[in-house]
């Protein structure tokens, strides 16, 4: 990965800061980067940070089946209960 000026150690990751100006140009190329190497880049603005482009998680949650294979089921849950309620009497 380019080294985009000031580098740094954050936690075991490896940030870079990148002028957007630079960033505009390379974009495509830093992204592949980033999702690469797994690195963050802080983008900035007169020398100040703007944005954070970081790389995102390897396989997205879906809340779509994220529950499967969690219920149980014990019996039949449609037909009424053989149990006389207090309330009908």
């Amino acid at each position: 990965m380019y080294d985009h000026g000031a580098g740094k150690m954050q936690g075991k990751r490896r940030e870079s800061q990148i002028p957007a100006g630079e960033f505009k140009s390379k974009c495509l190329q830093i992204m592949d980067e980033v999702q690469k190497l797994r690195t963050h880049v802080v983008i900035t603005k007169h020398g100040k940070p703007v944005a954070m482009l970081v790389p995102c998680e390897e396989q997205p949650t879906s809340l779509f089946g994220c529950f499967k294979g969690s219920v149980k089921s014990y019996g039949n849950i449609i037909d009424p209960v053989e149990v006389k309620w207090q309330a009908n009497e």
